[in-house]
């Protein structure tokens, strides 16, 4: 079979298809996990931080027991900590929101967990900083 097209050979398609599979195979617009490169920048200083969301309730309804602002602040907390961190205490889960570039408040919030308790997931940190979790999963 002979190519339409003669701008560059088989072996540069290849690349080319290989440079972008994380953005077709990835996490959709979020971009993808496996290279930093391909991650959103963050908002400027006097700029509000964007969210995943668009204004209003979400279109595929809330979680029972959590308003559209409650999910988007969990997932925003979400962000800055890794499944490494967890199980983790306070400490850790500290340290590691500071290794992601946590702002300043995400922090402050982590800072204000009980430092003798270790948090399986970020629910469970939600909850313990005095947030509401779904009542019911799907």
């Amino acid at each position: 079979m002979e190519r339409g097209s003669s701008k560059h050979g088989p072996r540069l398609d290849d690349e080319m298809e290989s440079e972008v599979s994380g953005l077709v195979q990835g996490p959709g617009a979020a971009g993808s996990r496996v290279d930093e490169s391909r991650q959103p920048e963050p908002a400027g200083e006097d700029q509000p931080e964007p969210k995943t969301v668009t204004a209003g309730a979400l279109r595929s309804g809330n979680p029972q027991g959590m308003s559209s602002d409650d999910v988007e602040a969990r997932s925003r907390l979400g962000r800055f900590i890794t499944m490494s961190a967890l199980p983790g205490d306070r400490a850790t889960l500290v340290a590691n929101a500071r290794d992601n570039d946590a702002p300043a408040d995400v922090i402050a919030e982590l800072e204000r967990l009980p430092s003798d308790t270790r948090y399986q997931t970020v629910s469970e940190i939600w909850a313990a900083l005095g947030h509401r979790n779904e009542t019911t999963r799907w």
